[in-house]
């Protein structure tokens, strides 16, 4: 015969926990309305973690590859959409409640950024400044001059869940939160900009659209370079970009100049 025991200290302390936790994370929470950009192996991670965590959201798979997008209907009878990612991300106007889940492999929001400032005024990709490597974890750099930091030396599980305090991994004592530490990162002529992806279940992470939004309103405050990072807890994508508004425009109103 088995007896078990409730601590009740424990159960305060855990719910305590889960209310912070869901604090921190931008509101609407529980999500309405989720856009999963990506139908590969992370994109069904997302649609079949965030269909089972949020039964009640809009959920809806985008990719350009339709045959990706059919097994997404058959496997967890989500909406689909046959479109590049970053194109209907860009064309769409989202409300500031849903949800973008990035599940492809580029640097969703730095190429966002960059499309909406393109609109009114000239904007370029530049190649991430030498002097970042130093400032962050684990440098890898790629041939286009993306950077890539990551507090981990070894592949994550894809179930991570996140804790606050501690390694999913190791067990040890967490480093730091990567979004706070890239935010100190020093590039002499740039602004620093750092997007952070919540996570929304285990593995899966994304942001509210209005949020980015908040992120793209600082870019557009002053015109000039600027490093652009997306970063949960442990893993982050660096892009720097400089930009320009275009002579001939208004930038508040998007209307021609007068002669």
């Amino acid at each position: 015969m088995f007896i078990f025991t409730i601590d009740p200290a424990k159960i305060k302390r855990k719910v305590s926990m889960i209310q912070q936790r869901n604090s921190s994370v931008p509101q609407p929470f529980p999500p309405r309305a989720i856009r999963i950009l990506g139908a590969g192996r992370f994109g069904r991670l997302a649609a079949e973690r965030l269909k089972k965590r949020f039964p009640r959201a809009s959920i809806r798979v985008v990719d350009h590859r339709e045959e990706r997008l059919k097994a997404v209907e058959r496997d967890f009878g989500l909406p689909t959409q046959a479109e590049d990612a970053l194109s209907y991300l860009s064309r769409e106007e989202f409300s500031d409640e849903v949800w973008i889940i990035p599940a492809v492999p580029v640097h969703v929001a730095f190429h966002w950024v960059l499309n909406r400032l393109s609109r009114t005024g000239s904007a370029r990709m530049l190649p991430v400044p030498d002097a970042a490597d130093s400032q962050v974890p684990n440098p890898y750099r790629v041939a286009d001059g993306t950077l890539f930091a990551s507090y981990a030396t070894f592949i994550c599980p894809d179930a991570c869940n996140e804790p606050d305090d501690i390694c999913t991994h190791t067990r040890q004592r967490r480093l730091g939160n990567l979004f706070e530490h890239l935010e100190s990162i020093v590039l002499p002529g740039y602004g620093i900009v750092v997007v952070r992806s919540w996570q929304l279940a285990p593995g899966v992470g994304g942001y509210p659209a209005g949020y980015l939004a908040a992120r793209l309103k600082v870019v557009e405050q002053t015109p000039g370079r600027y490093l652009v990072a997306t970063s949960c807890r442990c893993h982050g994508v660096l892009n720097c970009l400089e930009w320009n508004r275009a002579s001939s425009y208004f930038p508040e109103r998007g209307l021609p100049a007068r002669p």
